[in-house]
């Protein structure tokens, strides 16, 4: 075979044929596939190692499957000037480990829109809640993301028992649910990564349609958060409807 022909021979190998394809030409004097073959095993270790993380990512998991349905929950938006508060709850299938889901702030906005798609597909039920800004104004920000919480919780197709939560226990859920605070839970549990990712993509697509609707303010670009373009805009526009009043006081 040709050097071009065993590349694509290995471009076109599934995750489980490689290994023995690399095997199969190890031996092959030729620069150029030795060149081939050392890409193609640092794509394979890199692979494995991606394996291991996610493996890791599922230990609390592991550790409180026997109590019963288990689902990860996170929150987006709570430190912006603007814009709702999100939450998401996600039960994933217990064999499920999709490739580079991870904390969403580690993400970027593209990675985080694949990854969304992926997780929407293969999840076993997906909750979202969202409580906007009059109601954060009215309860404040930390009962707000409560609420939202509970709320995405509410909208799962089955009542978890076991909750895997990103750093909080959730007042108002029923008694019967197990709840488990893991300090920085998205990087440490599969579950609540998967919230972060949807709960971080809900929010920004709110906050792309925000800026459709206020595009003095920039939305699309900041989401919310009080950047310095953010900052002038609102000095010199004043505030939208959908500004956070209690989080403006200092600044107005």
């Amino acid at each position: 075979m040709t050097v071009q022909e065993i590349k694509y021979k290995l471009s076109q190998a599934g995750n489980a044929e490689l290994p023995a394809l690399l095997e199969l030409y190890r031996n092959d004097s030729r620069a150029g596939v030795k060149k081939i073959l050392e890409a193609f095993e640092k794509k394979q270790k890199a692979l494995e190692a991606e394996y291991a993380r996610l493996e890791a990512m599922t230990s609390y998991e592991k550790e409180n499957r026997a109590f019963g349905v288990i689902c990860g929950i996170d929150e987006a938006g709570r430190g912006p000037l603007a814009g709702p508060v999100a939450a998401a709850a996600v039960i994933l299938p217990e064999d499920c480990r999709i490739l580079y889901v991870n904390d969403s702030k580690k993400l970027s906005e593209k990675k985080r829109e694949e990854l969304y798609d992926e997780i929407m597909d293969q999840a076993v039920s997906v909750g979202v809640g969202i409580v906007g800004p009059g109601r954060i104004d009215e309860i404040n920000i930390l009962q707000a993301t409560y609420e939202a919480m509970r709320e995405a919780v509410s909208k799962l197709s089955a009542v978890p028992d076991v909750c895997l939560n990103d750093a909080v226990t959730i007042p108002g859920l029923p008694g019967t649910i197990r709840q488990v605070p893991i300090i920085k839970g998205d990087a440490k549990s599969l579950s609540i990564a998967a919230a972060s990712i949807v709960a971080k993509v809900t929010r920004d697509r709110m906050m792309r349609e925000y800026d459709r609707l206020y595009p003095e303010y920039g939305f699309a670009g900041h989401k919310g958060y009080g950047s310095a373009d953010h900052i002038a805009a609102i000095r010199k526009h004043g505030i939208s409807p959908i500004h956070r009043r209690t989080f403006l006081k200092n600044l107005l």
